[in-house]
């Protein structure tokens, strides 16, 4: 019967140790889920309804302040990119100046 045996024998399952790379052990839900870490930066997850709301959003939006350095990059920027578009147009400066 020994010899038997080992073509009858089915295969055991193999077994791995699997931790996942950011696992969270303290128990706050699924490691794979990522939006509850963002959620927190969205003005938009629960949009207010009516125009109250909604007008009030939109002031805390303005009054919101960012990144001044962020700010003057984009207006250089910006800046740029209108004069490369004027200057591959060929736009004549002349007109905004009396004669």
């Amino acid at each position: 019967m020994g010899m038997l045996s080992k073509f009858t024998r089915l295969k055991r399952s193999k077994k791995f140790d699997y931790a996942p790379r950011y696992y969270d052990d303290k128990g706050k839900g699924n490691p794979f889920k990522i939006e509850p870490k963002l959620d927190q930066f969205r003005s938009t997850l629960n949009p207010a309804r009516g125009l109250k709301g909604k007008f009030g959003s939109a002031m805390s939006d303005v009054k919101r302040q960012g990144d001044t350095n962020m700010k003057v990059r984009m207006a250089i920027i910006i800046a740029i990119l209108v004069l490369i578009v004027l200057y591959i147009i060929d736009f004549e400066i002349s007109i905004f100046f009396p004669n």
